[in-house]
């Protein structure tokens, strides 16, 4: 089939070569002319995926409306702050009967990706898919496992089947909230997680933050409607472990250079890609505080991040919290 991928990150990329080694006819949409030409040139994403050859059934362009046009899937990869953007560009080209499912993880202000497409585009049938997936390594065919979730179950077996191969395993779900939430809100622990091994900190405090901040992350999906099973799974703990533990996290990365005392313009500048952790980290704050959830993890990265508190006393105010039981 005809499958069209929007945006050529990384993570695009990989899912577009993943595509494409199933035998489809892939489209990648690149933001700009200079990119695509470049894809085209180097049959390569020098920049976010280098060492991944792109197939020959890849077909790169900026031209949006070819790109959409008769793909049976629509994958939508834009990073959260451009996802606005991205999807009024696509209003007037989607289908109904077209499928669209989102692969990027974050969120716009208190709103899920899923329903600024929805907002943009209220014709598209949209689904989600999330889990531990550096793009790294599912470009390079390294057992990956995610879930796809929908409100319909025919459209995520649909999907499950376009995604699955021997090296991707998918995964079925219909709690659409809980999955779309566990992949934004753990970037917010990730990015901490990162800061406690910039700081020098061990395995425990590592251990302790994946954990507790796991319980911050169901407390608030399931005020918002997702079940709590959710967060146990591959799209909630699952994630947080790839995302917070792994050199390949830009999120880990910002987070260990903030640890060891960088300012945040300086650690942006030197990640030089979007880390969801500082996008998501107000709008997991917000949420927090309107849902009435305990979440004091997300807090303090909060006022690290934005309140001039240094990493070493955020962490010692975790510590020191009232007494209470797990």
């Amino acid at each position: 089939m005809k499958i069209a991928v929007i945006g050529s990150g990384g993570w695009g990329t990989a899912i577009a070569v993943l595509l494409a080694g199933k035998g489809n006819d892939v489209y990648l949409w690149s933001w700009i002319q200079e990119e695509t030409d470049r894809l085209n040139a180097d049959r390569e994403n020098k920049e976010f995926l280098p060492g991944v050859m792109l197939p020959d059934n890849i077909t790169c362009t900026h031209d949006m409306g070819a790109c959409i046009e008769g793909a049976e899937v629509v994958v939508t990869a834009a990073p959260s702050p451009a996802t606005r953007i991205t999807a009024k560009q696509m209003a007037a080209l989607v289908k109904p009967e077209q499928r669209l499912v989102n692969i990027s993880k974050g969120l716009e202000g208190e709103l899920r990706l899923s329903q600024v497409y929805k907002e943009e585009i209220p014709q598209a049938n949209i689904s989600v898919l999330s889990g531990p997936s550096h793009a790294e390594e599912v470009g390079r065919g390294i057992p990956t496992t995610v879930v796809v979730a929908s409100e319909d179950t025919e459209t995520a077996i649909f999907l499950q089947d376009v995604f699955m191969t021997d090296t991707f395993r998918v995964y079925t779900s219909d709690d659409v909230i809980g999955v779309e939430l566990g992949g934004a809100l753990k970037n917010v622990i990730a990015l901490c997680a990162g800061i406690s091994d910039g700081l020098g900190y061990g395995d425990n405090t590592k251990a302790a933050l994946i954990t507790r901040g796991c319980a911050e992350l169901t407390r608030i999906g399931v005020a918002m409607g997702a079940r709590c099973a959710t967060f146990a799974g591959l799209s909630g703990l699952g994630d947080l472990i790839v995302t917070g533990t792994s050199t390949l996290s830009r999120n880990h990365t910002a987070g260990e250079l903030l640890g060891k005392g960088m300012s945040l313009d300086e650690t942006l500048k030197k990640v030089h890609k979007v880390v969801e952790g500082v996008n998501t980290a107000t709008a997991a704050y917000n949420l927090s505080k309107k849902y009435n959830v305990d979440a004091p993890i997300i807090e303090q990265a909060y006022n690290v991040l934005y309140n001039g508190v240094s990493p070493r006393d955020a962490v010692n105010r975790l510590m020191t919290r009232e007494r209470k039981p797990e």
